[in-house]
């Protein structure tokens, strides 16, 4: 993974599949089982098509991460291989046999047991271990960091950037409280690089909660919360979210990744399919790649396509899950939960919503998505939200009915493992949620304001891509170096707003992301958009 995809991608590999196989020509399954032969043609194809390359450009010795295969389109390509094949495969696959050789080799076997896996990676790896006699032979980028050729690949990148004049854009010191301001070297600036939407981080009665906590309990829980990390303040928080989102309860982990990660690895395995938006957080891929579970990655938001995928493969599994998430974070757009509900329902299928760029941020009182479409909060069975986003903290949690809280609680390592929640981020947190209720019009001027700033930006013909409905709100510039000069000439003028290019995003598609707030002033936006076009039209020529 690049170093631009690691600091600004919130969605790794976000490129959509401008190819979309026809599920149903997936679907022919061989009667007999293919031989090496026919699968290494059949990987040349779907490759090609994949990457819209030639057939005759790929070499069936190249390591496939040579042809830029995304980890979405690596996914893809062992779920389509199941269906061609008529068997279930790792998810991991691809990865474990890299090469089109190697990988058609080891599937036309008949045992595919460890030690065959074991052997075939090997021998196709670039490091042929049989010709190493002693240690003094092992080249030293395989035992010194500072070797890595991804390591070094980053420092590559840095100067690449820095050879424009344009610094170092990453790590940048925020000076103070980061809101709709941010202090940087003593300067003020209109800030767009925060997920502080409702204004609670810096809010005097969070802080202060924070603060009575620490009097209280101290800095840290100390301990896992099974066994002795417990503390009254983390079952007020659970109680406080469940009854927010309208579950029967819920469990808190130390960290939003993680969240995702344990949960979904630790549900779900083999003999178990999970389908997830193409463009789905890191968070959540991690979590289907540990699991173990078969894969498929789903047309952005395609619940049709989803409903023929199920259709065709539901009986092969025992459990399935559906990923999806409420607010997209680099495209800021929203799904159609009521569709994937009565998806997940016929399907009998889990349902599971990322919250953590919509709670606090969509529906009348920041309840989130389900508000949004007024539906039944059981009719999704995990609602995974983040604490450092609206609730001014930092965590994760799962919401959902006390069978599942209770078995996670007692064996899912991400939490047994861990200690608890500090007792100050979880009694911010629980403040954070008891002043929204109290405070609702927080999240009607956060709609206000994130609707004026799409508007102005749509008047002024900038390109918003897929954003609607929420604060998440792009500004597409299509030119990865050029997005970088609007985002310094932006900063140089006052405004701090991130970008985002490749990897993060595809080639056509770099861009600023602007996150709005509700302590956004209507002059701060208008003043921001006018620039904005200005510095735009500039640049673009």
């Amino acid at each position: 993974m690049t170093l631009l995809n690691q600091v600004w991608n919130d969605n790794e590999d976000r490129q959509p599949f401008d190819n979309w196989t026809n599920a149903e020509s997936l679907a022919k399954i061989s009667q007999s089982s293919p031989c090496e032969i026919e699968i290494a043609s059949w990987l040349v194809a779907r490759l090609a098509e994949l990457l819209e390359l030639d057939p005759d450009e790929i070499d069936r010795q190249e390591d496939l991460t040579e042809y830029g295969l995304s980890s979405v389109d690596a996914v893809n390509l062992s779920g389509d291989l199941e269906n061609f094949l008529g068997r279930r495969l790792s998810p991991t696959v691809v990865w474990e046999y890299p090469t089109i050789e190697g990988l058609s080799k080891y599937l036309a076997s008949e045992s595919g047991d460890k030690e065959e896996s074991i052997e075939s990676f090997a021998s196709s790896s670039d490091l042929e271990t049989s010709q190493i006699s002693d240690s003094s032979e092992i080249p030293p980028e395989y035992y010194h960091f500072e070797l890595y050729p991804e390591y070094r690949q980053i420092q590559a990148q840095l100067q690449e950037i820095e050879a424009f004049g344009l610094g170092n854009p990453f790590f940048t010191q925020q000076e103070r409280v980061v809101d709709n301001t941010t202090w940087v070297d003593g300067r003020e600036l209109i800030n767009y690089a925060n997920y502080n939407y409702i204004g609670m981080c810096g809010d005097r009665q969070v802080s202060q909660a924070a603060k009575d906590a620490i009097e209280r309990y101290g800095t840290s829980s100390s301990a896992s919360r099974l066994i002795s990390g417990e503390k009254p303040v983390h079952r007020q928080l659970e109680r406080e979210i469940a009854d927010f989102v309208g579950t029967e309860d819920s469990i808190v982990y130390v960290g939003g990744h993680a969240t995702n990660v344990t949960t979904i690895s630790h549900l779900f395995g083999q003999n178990d399919l999970i389908l997830h938006d193409e463009l789905s957080h890191n968070s959540i891929i991690q979590g289907c790649l540990l699991s173990g579970a078969s894969l498929v990655a789903f047309p952005h938001n395609n619940w049709q396509m989803l409903d023929r995928i199920l259709q065709e493969r539901r009986h092969r599994y025992r459990r399935v899950l559906i990923a999806i998430e409420g607010v997209y974070s680099t495209d800021g757009d929203i799904p159609d939960l009521p569709q994937f509900i009565e998806v997940k329902k016929r399907y009998k299928a889990f349902l599971l919503v990322d919250e953590a760029h919509s709670i606090g941020v969509l529906g009348a009182t920041g309840r989130g998505i389900g508000e949004l479409y007024n539906v039944n909060a059981a009719d999704v069975d995990l609602w995974m939200g983040t604490l450092s986003k609206s609730f001014a903290s930092c965590g994760g949690y799962i919401a959902g009915n006390k069978a599942l809280v209770e078995y996670l609680k007692y064996t899912a390592p991400g939490f047994v493992f861990s200690v608890g929640i500090s007792p100050p981020n979880a009694a911010a947190s629980l403040a954070a949620i008891q002043v929204l209720k109290a405070e609702p019009e927080r999240v009607k001027r956060l709609h206000e304001r994130s609707k004026l700033f799409l508007e102005l930006a749509n008047q002024y013909r900038l390109n918003t891509g897929m954003s609607k409905g929420s604060p998440v709100i792009p500004i597409i510039v299509g030119d990865s170096l050029k997005s970088i000069q609007l985002s310094q000439t932006l900063f140089q003028q006052g405004i701090n707003v991130p970008f985002m290019i490749y990897p993060s995003v595809p080639h056509q598609a770099a861009r600023l992301r602007f996150f709005v707030t509700c302590n956004h002033t209507e002059e701060q936006i208008r003043t921001t958009v006018d620039i904005l076009a200005i510095e735009f039209k500039k640049l673009m020529g």
